[in-house]
């Protein structure tokens, strides 16, 4: 993807990366974790830009890239080394809890703060087994976001207080609500993942293999995979499956499905 001055120069509709003064001075006594460096990915333009101008205020804060886009969202993160990824999770390309466990891979140091509507027990789970440093719901205030950002950047822990009793419920009081791998949905691999997810999205078997740079062949033997591990017999089901799972929206469907009759 290039240094962030060859984005700056490109600046692609897609992604745009930002240049700040890092000279500031810092009064709160954690000048070494300061400013805090922060990709921004979502793939809502609007919510995108809008939290770039809200968090940009803050001098400690300082936007370096941002992106609407799972896959590039990988390869700015590599390009520009974030201190923290401010993510969704429904994000076209890879979704993102496959996103922060490459990031926990690959880069251990940076962290990934999940901004999310989804509030659900097993995706706030699978956020944080993925590696997530902090979940945060959208509905929170402008100040609870500043508190979540400081907080992983000095290497806490940050759960939003609606979702606390979710995720105790889940490992302490309730213990066989704990992940099991009897589960099928744990038992599918990070590229059989992003192969449902084009799937549910409609992608042809073409499209899916120029996506992922594999061949056809290998689309087809993860096509006949999911629907052997998850025990469905149709494309349509995989799709059900992919939205009760959140992989993508019963919305984007809807929307992909009168984009397709459009072109018709």
């Amino acid at each position: 993807m290039g240094t962030n001055h060859d984005l700056q120069n490109k600046r692609p509709s897609s992604q745009k990366a930002e240049s700040h003064d890092t000279a500031a001075s810092h009064t709160n006594g954690n000048s070494s974790h300061l400013p805090v460096r922060i990709l921004l990915v979502e793939d809502h333009t609007l919510v995108r830009e809008a939290l770039a101008s809200l968090l940009s205020l803050d001098k400690n804060i300082h936007i370096i890239g941002e992106t609407g886009n799972g896959t590039e969202a990988v390869q700015l993160i590599a390009s520009l080394q974030p201190a923290i990824v401010l993510l969704d999770l429904s994000l076209p390309g890879l979704h993102g809890t496959d996103i922060i466990r490459q990031v926990k891979a690959r880069f251990p140091d940076i962290k990934c703060l999940v901004l999310t509507v989804h509030m659900s027990e097993p995706i706030v789970r699978a956020a944080l087994q993925a590696g997530a440093a902090g979940y945060l719901l959208k509905e929170a205030s402008h100040a609870e976001l500043k508190t979540a950002i400081y907080s992983v950047a000095q290497g806490k822990m940050y759960l939003s207080p609606m979702i606390t009793d979710k995720v105790l419920s889940g490992y302490l009081g309730n213990p066989a609500s704990a992940p099991s791998e009897s589960n099928p949905w744990h038992r599918l691999s990070d590229r059989e993942r992003e192969a449902l997810k084009l799937v549910a999205e409609g992608a042809t078997s073409k499209e899916i293999a120029k996506q992922l740079c594999i061949s056809i062949r290998t689309v087809e033997k993860h096509r006949a995979s999911l629907m052997s591990k998850l025990n469905l017999k149709s494309t349509a089901a995989l799709t059900a499956y992919a939205i009760k799972h959140e992989l993508v929206s019963s919305a984007d469907v809807l929307r992909l499905d009168l984009l397709q009759e459009d072109n018709l």
